[in-house]
């Protein structure tokens, strides 16, 4: 059985009840919305619904709240990828046209206010520990995308800056759904801080994993060297301007954060990373942050739940899309 199949198998029936309760919450009665929604509509992997029910089921029992946590978290996501690409300027999500492409950036930012405001209409049928944490969600991506901002501006760019803004965005999503998965059972304050440091760790290793992809021609759903073209540098490419500082590169960092490198000038900085052991030394980070997460995994006793989360960690870490 594959990888993703085991990972759900724990699951897979409150995965179908979670979709249903999504597609629902996101139904509404203006037909301009509604074909909005409609183009939008392909799911991904669900990955962070995944981990918040298989924490959830691992301390307690599955429950509404548990439920509304994840349609809630998702819907948050939904709103802060639609966000994003507004302001990296995207026209490609999951390899279809993104929202501002389709709609323009007006509609756009409003489309995701919309479904932010929808998603705490939601955690509002929660408890107020619940929605105190999807609030503070909120503002962690806001920052997480001000110090990215803020680094593709910066004269250079550091590890641990590049942690930081990781920390803050996408890592973020997988500590919230550890720690809403602990919460919304009841599970003590000790494993709700547990779960709340395991996703953290499994959100970093997702990150750097993405941000290894835009190394290669492989079809993830946006095309190599994207990074760069949204200003951004990464781990490999950090990797090696600290280890093997060469002025002609430097110079081109330049150009990338100032969005005026060509995709030659964006080409050379792929392979200068590559041949510095960029990409070997970005793996060997998120394997040892993946090596941490099992160990943390291991405290788990529940076998089927303890086998869903090990795979689930070899799946984020080994993923090709």
């Amino acid at each position: 059985m594959e990888l993703y199949s085991v990972i759900k198998e724990p699951i897979i029936d409150n995965l179908k009840c979670f979709n249903k309760i999504f597609d629902e919450t996101l139904l509404s009665t203006n037909h301009y919305l509604s074909q909005i929604f409609v183009s939008m509509n392909k799911k991904g992997k669900q990955m962070r619904p995944i981990l918040l029910f298989l924490t959830a089921k691992a301390f307690g029992t599955i429950n509404q709240n548990t439920y509304l946590s994840a349609v809630t978290l998702e819907m948050l996501h939904t709103a802060s990828l639609i966000h994003d690409d507004v302001v990296d300027e995207s026209d490609k999500r999951r390899g279809i046209p993104s929202v501002n492409a389709m709609q323009g950036n007006k509609v756009a930012v409003l489309v995701g206010d919309y479904i932010l405001s929808t998603a705490m209409l939601k955690a509002c049928s929660t408890n107020m520990a619940i929605v105190h944490r999807i609030a503070e969600l909120g503002r962690q991506l806001s920052q997480g995308e001000i110090i990215q901002l803020r680094n593709s501006s910066a004269e250079s760019v550091s590890e641990e800056s590049y942690l930081e803004a990781i920390r803050l965005k996408t890592a973020a999503l997988f500590s919230m759904s550890g720690e809403l998965g602990a919460l919304s059972v009841d599970a003590t304050d000790d494993v709700v801080a547990k779960m709340r440091l395991l996703g953290e760790i499994i959100g970093i290793c997702f990150q750097i994993r993405d941000d290894i992809f835009d190394y290669f021609n492989d079809n993830v759903g946006k095309p190599t060297g994207n990074d760069l073209a949204e200003g951004k540098l990464t781990l490999p490419l950090i990797y090696a301007l600290s280890q093997y500082p060469d002025d002609k590169m430097k110079a081109l960092t330049t150009k990338v954060k100032t969005f005026t490198i060509t995709t030659e000038e964006r080409a050379a900085l792929v392979e200068y990373a590559k041949e510095k052991g960029g990409i070997e030394y970005a793996q060997k980070v998120m394997f040892d942050y993946a090596h941490r997460a099992k160990e943390m995994v291991k405290e788990i006793k529940q076998p089927e739940i303890n086998r869903a989360l090990i795979n689930y960690i070899d799946f984020v870490t080994n993923r090709t899309t």
